[in-house]
Order: structure tokens, then C-alpha cells, then sequence
């Protein structure tokens, strides 16, 4: 028996989302450890801010990414993905266009900047090369393309439902930050479950909060952020890419 089609209304987007078990297996492999994307190579300044001392077990790394994705992919990412997500739907290249300016003009360093142009390089290829139609395809081969950009294009092509997507993108984030931690802390296996678990209890009310963000209340400023990732730049002995 087919699916039948159920209407969604996301921040004043309706749209239809087929009732199929199949979307929630197509979100998985998009946030899968094994997408060929590359995002485990980048620690987001988390190396930096262990170096110098700022992280030295697991309750500071854990308060690290807990307020990263609070004040940084919570007031970010998640609304910006939002309103990429409206401009695929509504096959609108100029908000589109807009919005992934935005969000790559909002990255605190240089780093951050080549870290999520890099990824979303990635996810365009690799969606592409699977014969993917994507909404970005439209703008000039040279655009540098965000990788919420990038990621909102697919969950609109695959019908997943927003919200899903959004948590999906969120607990992709937290997973490789805390695989960083295990690494460069160093955390044990144990420990790092521990901070995946106490980060789970969060990432629904953030995304709430995104997805309800005014475009006034977009943005944020996190100083130390983008000073420990500007120092990751140079910094002289570290494991992950800058």
C-alpha cells in the first residue's frame, strides 16, 4: 500500500512529506560517519582551545560544545537552514543565494570559513555525482556553496521533514566534535558516550528555538571562538586540518 501524502507546516512553509519510513533511512546515511564529505578532519577550534589549556577533561569539553551549539549552530545554522530550506522549496535562487552569503559571511575565522566551503564543496560533489537534482546546481559553477546550504538542498529533494533534519544536522555536529574530544582531550570511549547522551537532552529545545528565530535574531558572537580558531591557523603541532 502506498504512503499517503501528510501536509507539514514549518514557519509558515507548507509543504507535503510523503509518510515513508524511507526518508528517515535516507537522513541517516546523509548525517553517517561514512558520507565521504571529510567533516571528521576538522576539530571547529576545539584543538586550539585544548592546547592552551581552555579544555582539560571531560566536563569542560562537554561545556564547550554544549554552548557552541546553544549560542553558535542554535542562533545560526538552524534558523539560516530554515530559511534555505523555505527557498528550495519555493525554488527561490535568490533568497537562496542570499542566505548561503549569509552564513558563510557570518564564519568568525578564516578557518571556519574554509572548513564549511569545503564541506559543502564536498556534499555538492558527492550528491551530484549520484544524480541528486539540487537547487544550487543553479548558481554559477564557481559559487561557494555552505554546507547547510548544500545539506538543506538534499532534504528537500528527499522530503525530510525539517525539523528531523535539522536534530540530524545538530547531533552530526556534536558526534564528531566529541569523536575530536576522545581524540585530543583524550576521553575515554566511555566518557565520550556520556557527553553524547547529555547532549541529546538538548538538541530538540535548540532547535525549537532556531526554527522560531526572527531574522533579527539571527547571528551571534562568540570572541573566543574565533580567536582559538584563528590561532589553530597557525598553530604549530595539531592533528586536525586548518
Amino acid at each position: 500500500m502506498n504512503p499517503k501524502p501528510v501536509p507539514i507546516a514549518v514557519a509558515g512553509i507548507t509543504t507535503t512529506i510523503m509518510t515513508d519510513q524511507r526518508t528517515h533511512l535516507k537522513l541517516w546515511q546523509l548525517i553517517s560517519p561514512s558520507l565521504p564529505v571529510g567533516a571528521y578532519a576538522y576539530s571547529g577550534g576545539l584543538e586550539a582551545a585544548i592546547e592552551c589549556g581552555a579544555i582539560k577533561n571531560r566536563e569542560q569539553a562537554q561545556t564547550w560544545i554544549e554552548q557552541l551549539m546553544q549560542y553558535g549552530m542554535g542562533k545560526l545554522d538552524i534558523p539560516v537552514l530554515q530559511r534555505l530550506y523555505q527557498a528550495c522549496v519555493e525554488q527561490n535562487l535568490q533568497d537562496f543565494a542570499y542566505w548561503n552569503q549569509y552564513l558563510q559571511a557570518s564564519r568568525e575565522s578564516a578557518e571556519l570559513l574554509q572548513e564549511d566551503r569545503h564541506l559543502g564543496r564536498a556534499l555538492k560533489r558527492l550528491l551530484t555525482d549520484m544524480d541528486i537534482p539540487l537547487l544550487c546546481q543553479q548558481l554559477p559553477h564557481d559559487a561557494h556553496l555552505s554546507y547547510a546550504s548544500v545539506f538543506a538542498c538534499v532534504i528537500v529533494s528527499w522530503e525530510i521533514p525539517l525539523h528531523d533534519a535539522a536534530e540530524a544536522l545538530l547531533w552530526s555536529w556534536s558526534e564528531n566534535q566529541v569523536a575530536a574530544s576522545i581524540k585530543l582531550v583524550p576521553l575515554g570511549q566511555t566518557d565520550g558516550q556520556r557527553v553524547l547522551l547529555e547532549l541529546q537532552k538538548q538538541i530538540s529545545d535548540i532547535v525549537n528555538q532556531g526554527l522560531t528565530c526572527s531574522d533579527d535574531e539571527i547571528g551571534f558572537t562568540l570572541p573566543g571562538l574565533g580567536i582559538l580558531s584563528a590561532q589553530h591557523e597557525q598553530q604549530y603541532s595539531r592533528m586536525f586540518r586548518s
